[in-house]
């Protein structure tokens, strides 16, 4: 099928993915309040272990969405060589970087309006975006066309469930998802919330455990409970803000208690880690509903 899946660094895969699977790599920017400044998986991007020390040392990080000349520029060699894309966009509920995709692929089919440039709002985030990438790189694979992964995607990404927890609340406070009370009360008495991305790629708070392992047992039980079909049927991804041994955590919960074996764990990137902070900890999967 001569057509290219993209996507952006948002997805939170390595960089051996994109070249893995020929896509440009899309970078959104993260800027310091030391003023430093960087595109996510460019050469010169912070190392992820010194980004999370950096915050945890009291530094804290802002994020620019990606701009259409940024998206014209890696997605215009693709279709003057004659291919057509299909691009995976970060949640349009989360960052304006959809629409100026959108607004690229306008510039680009007039500039080649014998190609088709087909841009989706994932509703997703970090490795619940990865997950709908690689769902989508399976159906090309297995023969379906741009228009038929095109509306595969629309017709199942709401049931993409995205469930987390948070270290420290006070990253979300910043985000503007709990208010300062809250997020100082809840540090205090280690109250850890469950989260999760709702039909409109919004944050959303939906519950509160006491301690981490609470929390970490809430989402398998979230993931075991409200999966389409059976759990161990499906490929799981989870991401974590620099706590690799949570996740690992996790993911032995999964496989013990659902016989779950085909698992993807990565760490979460400057971006989505600028808003989330150390700590934080996600499981993806498809469910019957978000």
């Amino acid at each position: 099928m001569n057509y290219r899946i993209t996507t952006d660094t948002t997805c939170d895969l390595p960089v051996s993915f994109y070249t893995d699977h020929r896509m440009p790599l899309l970078g959104l920017t993260c800027r310091l309040d030391t003023g430093r400044e960087f595109t996510e998986g460019a050469a010169d991007s912070m190392p992820l272990k010194e980004f999370y020390q950096y915050l945890r040392d009291g530094g804290s990080a802002s994020t620019m969405q990606m701009n259409a000349w940024q998206f014209c520029e890696a997605i215009e060699p693709l279709v003057a060589a004659g291919e057509d894309v299909l691009h995976i966009a970060f949640s349009g509920g989360l960052s304006g970087t959809y629409q100026s995709c959108v607004q690229g692929a306008v510039e680009l089919r007039e500039k080649y309006p014998d190609r088709r440039i087909e841009v989706v709002d994932s509703l997703c985030a970090s490795m619940g975006e990865a997950l709908l990438v690689t769902y989508a790189l399976h159906n090309q694979q297995n023969g379906m066309s741009l228009d038929e992964n095109l509306q595969w995607l629309e017709e199942n990404k709401l049931n993409l469930a995205h469930w987390f927890t948070v270290d420290d609340l006070m990253f979300l406070h910043r985000g503007g998802r709990v208010s300062k009370s809250s997020a100082i009360l809840g540090s205090l008495i280690g109250i850890k919330p469950i989260l999760h991305v709702d039909d409109e790629g919004h944050l959303i708070l939906v519950g509160k455990k006491r301690g981490r392992k609470a929390s970490i047992e809430e989402l398998a039980n979230r993931a075991i409970n409200s999966c389409l079909g059976e759990l161990k049927d499906q490929p799981v991804f989870i991401c974590h803000g620099d706590c690799e041994d949570d996740a690992n955590t996790l993911a032995d919960m999964l496989r013990e208690r659902a016989g779950v074996e085909n698992i993807v764990i990565q760490p979460i990137g400057t971006v989505i880690g600028s808003h989330s902070g150390p700590g934080t900890l996600a499981v993806f999967f498809m469910a019957d509903k978000r």
